[in-house]
């Protein structure tokens, strides 16, 4: 007797996903098809590892070499175990809604196994089979993909639990079938194209960060007159841009405002946190975040309607560098200040009474600003670079700077 053979089954793991071109799809997977499907990056890395790895495996990391940056030896490997951390937060629920993490973009070296029809008509969605042994490829979001591997090896280091896991879905957008050179044309546009944020506009975004938080608590405190009306500070702050434009209605930035906080809190170290996170547990020495908004926030709001004329006609007040300097002057007034001097805002004021404003290159070129050939005043220069040099013209009104911003 011979035994027939049965009907081809195709075998593989199954995706749901909607195609958006003749080449890619997306979807969602769950982390154990994740982590089943794209070999982890660290461990591909590993020399010991990959000697004793299959040959699938080595086979699959020298794939990846010709698209991927490697994780050792760069910013790309540090920040895997932050990544991991955030996400776990996320799913544990601390942060509430305000966390996401991008689709991973995949690369399928090869055809599919199989394709469905579509499941229901007219919605594109269909079922697609990765045959096992074939070679998925992380092009953008391997340091998520490394992320989503360590929380799968050890959930317990991160306060999780495989069933938490296995609840979570992982968006993703999958191209089949590329040649190398267009996977890697690919991995050059995602990183290279694209804008990158600001490092300081970004912190401005950040509704986590203390430093941020104080910013818009200041910003609606208090009103000021423009044109005749009295309107909220805050409808004069732009929370979107690193610099402003002649065209828009807003007279600060938000990143600006966080500047002067900032400092306000560290004084000259806070011109080296302008672009970093500021944490509660971070304060300085002796100094509560109730504590810290109940000093901060006044202070600086009465400033602002002390210098509502400056700051609606976009006085030199309105600089990010002038910021700065502004709140380290500010500093030593702070509760929690280590200035061995007694400060106090009424000798603040007696200093910021008799400065200029104005935009003019008479008062602040070569100290929060250059003139350029075209004989223009450009404040544009960074808060690090003239920060400090604002907070001595402020302090100092004997020095060369300090009769300078005073028309002396």
């Amino acid at each position: 007797m011979r035994l027939t053979m049965p009907t081809a089954v195709v075998e593989g793991t199954q995706l749901t996903v909607m195609p958006f071109r003749d080449d890619a799809v997306v979807g969602t997977m769950a982390v154990p098809a994740l982590v089943q499907l794209v070999p982890s990056p660290r461990a591909e890395e590993d020399p010991r590892k990959l000697k004793a790895a299959s040959g699938l495996v080595r086979r699959h990391a020298e794939l990846r070499a010709t698209v991927q940056r490697t994780l050792k030896s760069s910013q790309k490997g540090k920040n895997v175990r932050p990544y991991a951390e955030y996400i776990a937060a996320g799913i544990k629920g601390e942060l509430g809604a305000a966390w996401s993490t991008p689709p991973i973009t995949l690369w399928h070296a090869g055809p599919l196994a199989a394709l469905s029809e579509e499941l229901v008509f007219g919605t594109g969605l269909r079922t697609l089979t990765v045959a096992p042994g074939t070679m998925v490829v992380a092009i953008d979001g391997e340091t998520q993909t490394t992320a989503w591997h360590d929380l799968y090896d050890d959930p317990e280091a991160y306060g999780l639990t495989y069933p938490q896991l296995s609840r979570v879905r992982i968006p993703f957008e999958l191209y089949v079938d590329l040649a190398p050179a267009d996977a890697r044309q690919i991995f050059y546009d995602r990183n290279v194209q694209g804008v990158a944020v600001a490092k300081n506009l970004a912190m401005s975004m950040d509704q986590r960060d203390f430093g941020t938080r104080l910013a818009h608590l200041v910003a609606d405190s208090v009103r000021i007159d423009v044109d005749g009306q009295r309107v909220p500070f805050a409808r004069l702050v732009n929370v979107s841009k690193r610099q402003l434009s002649t065209g828009d209605r807003e007279v600060v930035t938000l990143s600006a405002l966080r500047a002067l906080v900032v400092t306000t809190l560290y004084g000259r170290g806070g011109l080296a946190r302008s672009a970093e996170s500021v944490h509660e547990d971070e304060l300085p020495a002796g100094a509560r975040p109730e504590q810290v908004e109940a000093a901060v926030v006044p202070i600086l709001g009465d400033l602002i309607v002390r210098h509502a004329r400056e700051f609606a006609e976009r006085g030199a007040i309105t600089a990010p560098a002038v910021l700065a300097g502004l709140g380290i002057a500010v500093h030593p007034t702070m509760p929690w200040s280590e200035s061995g001097a007694v400060f106090r805002m009424d000798d603040l004021l007696r200093l910021l009474d008799g400065i200029r404003w104005e935009r003019e290159a008479k008062y602040w070129d070569g100290v929060a600003a250059k003139t350029g050939t075209s004989g223009r005043l450009n404040f544009s220069g960074g808060v690090k670079d003239s920060g400090g040099r604002v907070a001595d013209a402020i302090l100092y009104p004997a020095t060369e700077a300090g009769r300078q911003i005073r028309g002396l």
